[in-house]
Order: C-alpha cells, then structure tokens, then sequence
C-alpha cells in the first residue's frame, strides 16, 4: 500500500476566521487533501464568497457566524459543528483582528483599545481552542491545535505592542497544551506567517513608503500569500505531525534571518 500521510480523508477541520486570508489559504488546502471543513467568521457576504470558493474544490464544507471574543458564541457555533460533521480532527485558531495605528504608541493607547484586540486575539483563541480541546479528548482518538500566532510575537513591534502580546501568549498557551494534552494523543503548535498580503495588512501594503523599506528585507522578494500557507496546514491536520508537537512554524520567505 502507498504511503499516504498526507491524506486527509475522513478528517473534519474546523477553521476560526477562514472566509479570508491566511485561514482561507488554510482550509482550501485542506479541502484538496480531502478534508471537510468547517470555517467561522464574523461577516455573512465574506462567509458566502469563501464558502462558494470552497465548494468549488468539492468535499463537504460549512460556514459559520462566530465572534470568537464571545464564549457563549464560540459554544453555540462548536455545537453546530458538530451537528453538521459529527467530529472535529484538527481546529486552528486563526481568528484575530490588528492593532489600530492611529491609537499612537504604548503610553498613549487607550484601554478600550487594548482590551478589543485581547478580545478577540487571546480570549478568542482560549475559548475556541477549549471547545476542540474537550471534544477531541472526548472522542479519544487524538487530534490537532494550531494557533496562528505572528513575528509580532519573537520581534519588537512598538506601534502594536497589544497585537504582539496576544500572539506571544498565544505560542506560550500552545506549547503549554502540547505538553498538557500529549496524553490524549493531542499535538498543539503555532504558525507564525511574516508579511503576508491579506486584507488585514491591505492599508500596509498599499503605502510605497512601507513597502520599499520592508520588501526588500524579505529574501524572496515578495510578500506571502494564502497559498503559501496550504502546505503547513495540510501536514499538521495530518498523521504525518503525529509526533510533531510544540513547535512554532515560521512561515516569511526567510524574513527574520536577514
């Protein structure tokens, strides 16, 4: 028989904030593989869009509405996860807003500001990686987390000292769970993409002054894409990860090595 590792047959996904961006990137490569999938999301069009995007590759797939900040929200959305796919195999936590810049540096950042990106970047990924944490343990045949983490979180980001924060404690609460959950058969580990073009860095990559400095600081010489993200998101919902636990994925054309 062939070796096939990589085969996501009979696997169910479930993706938080994958109706864009590195999520979406996340979940079509997982469909290919032969995954379902089930992404979350906040805007109703965007879920329409990924969801059309996403059925196109054929295999069974779900949108849901979720604000991920909302605990109450976060449990009434796994429950119909599970209504509509009886299981879930892996879950990335990838959900998570940016810092606001106009908010000015760290001494001057209002509260309200602070607490909207833990919110959704931390408390969001507690409560979502909770609920696929009970259910995998209940089904009692291993399973996988991963947190969508950033560089934010392993180099100096002083304008979004917040955003850093949440993604910093973010690779800490993963390598706590690969450790706590092992026993169950439960591997947990980060990615960390670098610049990657997606709407929520669109304001960024659309300034000539940002991307002159930074571009070419990136080996590659582009920004990432989605689909750069295909391949990691394959291999940790994956039995070829099974020993593969507590580690975070850099995933920036080289970036912070240059």
């Amino acid at each position: 028989m062939a070796y096939q590792p990589f085969d996501l047959s009979g696997k169910v996904a479930l993706v938080t904030g994958g109706n864009s961006g590195i999520g979406l990137g996340f979940a079509e490569a997982m469909i290919q593989a032969g995954a379902d999938v089930c992404i979350w999301g906040t805007n109703a069009e965007k879920n329409a869009a990924a969801l059309e995007q996403l059925q196109s590759h054929g295999g069974k797939v779900s949108a849901q509405i979720c604000d991920v900040s909302d605990q109450a929200a976060v449990k009434a959305a796994f429950a119909e996860t599970l209504a509509t796919f009886g299981r879930v195999d892996s879950c990335f936590a990838n959900a998570g807003v940016s810092g606001r810049s106009e908010v000015g540096t760290f001494e001057t950042m209002p509260a309200e500001e602070w607490r909207r990106v833990m919110d959704v970047n931390l408390d969001g990924a507690f409560f979502t990686l909770q609920a696929a944490a009970k259910q995998m343990i209940e089904q009692g045949d291993g399973g996988r987390l991963i947190g969508t983490a950033s560089l934010a979180a392993i180099e100096a980001s002083p304008r979004s000292v917040h955003y850093a924060a949440t993604k910093g404690a973010l690779i800490s609460i993963m390598i706590s769970l690969s450790a706590g959950l092992a026993r169950y058969g439960i591997t947990a580990n980060s990615v960390l993409p670098g610049w990657i073009e997606t709407p929520m860095t669109a304001s960024a990559f659309g300034w000539d002054k940002f991307e002159a400095a930074v571009k070419p600081r990136i080996p590659q010489r582009r920004w990432g894409t989605k689909e750069d993200f295909g391949g990691v998101a394959v291999y940790l919902a994956s039995d070829a990860s099974a020993y593969h636990s507590g580690d975070t994925f850099i995933i920036d054309g080289a970036y912070n090595k240059f």
